[in-house]
């Protein structure tokens, strides 16, 4: 049986840095370098000092790596969504489906998932 993501108890995560960005995507780099984070090769989250670097970071993987991603700013009172002119439907609701349960989030407290889990019995 699988268990509901709510199920699992707290959150938890392992944060580590800074990684330079061929550690956080490569287990070969970071081996070569011999560095043992649980995170390297396998980071699920990249975290960055400034608006100009997360741009660069946003290109790097999108264009270099085809990726898709969203990405907000922290701390404002409503989400800000970083959208790119050269971004298509799709990349927008990518960026809707991380700024609504974050917005809930913002206005409750509490996680968008566990409130659908409440009200759907």
């Amino acid at each position: 049986m699988l268990a509901k993501m709510g199920d699992r108890g707290p959150i938890r995560g392992v944060v580590d840095g800074p990684l330079a960005m061929d550690n956080t995507i490569s287990l070969t780099a970071a081996r070569t370098k011999r560095l043992t984070s649980l995170l390297v090769g396998a980071a699920d989250i990249l975290i960055v000092p400034n608006l100009e670097a997360g741009n660069i970071l946003a290109r790097e993987l999108t264009y270099a790596a085809q990726a898709e991603g969203a990405g907000l700013v922290m701390g404002a009172k409503v989400p800000v969504m970083l959208t790119s002119r050269a971004g298509d439907e799709q990349s927008r609701l990518f960026f809707c489906a991380v700024a609504v349960p974050y917005a809930h989030w913002q206005a409750t407290g509490q996680s968008a998932v566990a409130a659908r889990q409440e009200t759907a019995g």
